[in-house]
């Protein structure tokens, strides 16, 4: 009998197909002691199978490039904490096998990720995942990871971590189904790149029987279990009618009245770059920087190093924007020689521009790579700095880039509630600002955006949320300057015309969604994107305000 069960749909298409579960995680190791003398030789295995998982990651990393190029290196780099093997060799040398040593170490590691603070809590899946690697690798047992099958399935699972996401076949797997996460966790990200329909944060996911049919919409969230033939048919001729609705809207983004939104591609490096052209993006409204720093830990890249990796990315769009955030460093995304590793609480700490103007050499060699990348080429080069508070924090950033002699549009990001809330003081240091969603729902919720649990106060529909939005849209539009959003709430189509009509003047989304956002805000007028968004901020929470929008948008 057809039952339909509703999760958070974070990658739009429809996928039928049979349910198959991810391989289980890797057992508990027994406590058992090993001789005084067998220390050296476990320790060695312990530091052999760390090496192997981390180099195993990285390599999956050089494989699927772009934004999971990112999240694999900081796996790695969670693989060779160097405070980790320290914690694992002791455990050993008072009696511990290497494989449990290596269990305990990590649920150690663990407990202090729980105790630095809710964002950091989110990471816990990643930090799971490089831990069942190390430990199947010292048991010599397989790798838990995605099924073995000849025939194309719908893949359920707790949680995905990011290695094996990224290296998912779509030819097999259909789509896939989690438990936990939320819309804008490393999963729900990759799965937009992927282009892969995907279904998050929903219950009881992993209680579905192994080879059970069933569809999985994950434009609306949901999942039908054994659906009906008509129902397969119905929703089958649903996505055909969206593929065709995409193929027929070519061009910039605009209203059906003409009013122009610029749609933006978000990148991690160079290999994004094909399919942002492939998706007929205007330019770039985030270019992660990271990627670049990830590769060494210890030190940052010489300045020639990051001059070519900006040069790729800059002559692929002439005459075109391109909008490159500078090193977002800390909280989650730790490195060595620049962060401080013994904050409480790292997220509400030292991080993002705070962290380069602790290190004004590290942003001074970025920002004159970005002016030696430029020079002589036709492309409007804009830079902004993460984690923007204030009209001070902005001046600061400002300066710096005079100071290095960049030519380009200065901008911030506003991911911290008071920068949207004084935007219009911020907007007197810079020419733009661009709205980092993920973060900023997270700061206004207390609310990290990895754990399900409390995934409806990351839901970018959140009535609060679209304040904040609207009070710096109103703040650039007073100051005659431009406000965009580079959040993953732009890759929603709906949400991006109530955006829209919020004030907003350009969006910027993983490539995989500017199809669908271009062909939905062409249905609209702006006076009708105005109202939706109205209607959507008149609400009291997020699905009141998402039926709101649609209602408004669809005549209903």
């Amino acid at each position: 009998m057809e039952t339909t069960l509703r999760g958070v749909g974070v990658s739009h298409g429809v996928a039928v197909g049979e349910v198959r579960h991810m391989g289980t995680a890797v057992l508990e190791p027994p406590a058992k002691q090993i001789r005084p003398e067998d220390a050296e030789r476990e320790q060695a295995r312990a530091r052999q199978a760390t090496e192997a998982v981390a180099a195993d990651l990285s390599a999956r990393g050089q494989l699927a490039g772009g934004e999971a190029q990112a999240v694999l290196e900081a796996q790695a780099l969670m693989a060779q904490d160097p405070e980790l093997l320290s914690d694992i060799e002791r455990r050993v040398a008072v009696g511990s096998t290497a494989e449990r040593a290596a269990y305990d170490a990590f649920a150690s590691y663990r407990a202090l990720l729980a105790g630095a603070g809710e964002y950091l809590a989110g990471r816990v899946a990643d930090l799971d995942d490089v831990r069942n690697r190390i430990v199947a690798r010292l048991l010599g047992v397989p790798m838990p990871g995605v099924p073995d099958s000849d025939e194309p399935y719908v893949l359920f699972a707790r949680d995905l971590a990011p290695a094996d996401t990224a290296l998912l076949d779509p030819t097999l797997v259909l789509g896939f189904v989690t438990e936990e996460g939320g819309p804008t966790s490393h999963s729900a990200i990759l799965a937009r790149a992927l282009g892969v329909p995907a279904v998050v944060a929903l219950a009881g996911a992993c209680e579905l029987a192994e080879g059970t049919v069933v569809a999985v919409d994950g434009s609306t969230g949901e999942v039908f279990v054994t659906p009906t033939a008509e129902k397969q048919a119905a929703l089958q001729a649903e996505a055909a009618e969206r593929k065709a609705a995409l193929a027929a809207s070519t061009g910039p983004g605009a209203t059906s009245d003409g009013h122009k939104v610029p749609l933006l591609a978000n990148i991690g490096g160079p290999a994004d770059v094909a399919a942002a052209l492939a998706a007929g993006a205007e330019g770039v409204g985030l270019f992660r920087t990271e990627f670049l720093f990830l590769d060494d830990s210890a030190k940052a890249p010489s300045q020639a190093k990051q001059v070519a990796a900006y040069r790729q990315v800059l002559e692929a769009f002439p005459e075109g924007r391109v909008v490159v955030r500078v090193l977002d460093a800390g909280a989650d995304k730790p490195l060595d020689f620049l962060t401080p590793g013994n904050e409480p609480n790292p997220a509400l700490g030292v991080r993002g521009l705070r962290t380069l103007l602790d290190h004004p050499e590290v942003l001074r060699t970025q920002l004159s790579a970005l002016a030696e990348a430029s020079a002589g080429l036709p492309v409007y080069l804009e830079v902004m700095a993460p984690m923007v508070a204030d009209r001070q924090d902005a001046k600061a950033f400002a300066d710096a880039c005079r100071e290095a002699g960049l030519h380009a549009k200065f901008g911030v990001m506003v991911e911290i509630p008071s920068a949207a809330l004084r935007a219009r003081s911020v907007l007197q240091e810079v020419e733009f600002v661009s709205l980092g969603t993920n973060d900023l729902a997270q700061y206004t919720y207390a609310a990290d955006r990895q754990v399900g649990a409390v995934s409806r106060y990351q839901d970018p529909w959140q009535p609060a949320l679209l304040d904040l939005v609207a009070l710096a849209a109103e703040a650039a539009k007073a100051e005659g300057k431009s406000c965009g959003v580079c959040g993953e709430a732009a890759s929603d189509p709906l949400l991006a015309c109530v955006l829209t009509g919020l004030g907003v003047t350009s969006l910027s989304m993983g490539a995989a969604s500017i199809p669908y956002v271009r062909a939905t805000l062409a249905k609209y007028t702006l006076a009708q994107c105005e109202r939706a968004a109205a209607a959507a901020r008149a609400t009291d929470g997020a699905d009141e305000a998402r039926r709101a929008a649609h209602g408004v948008l669809s005549g209903e």
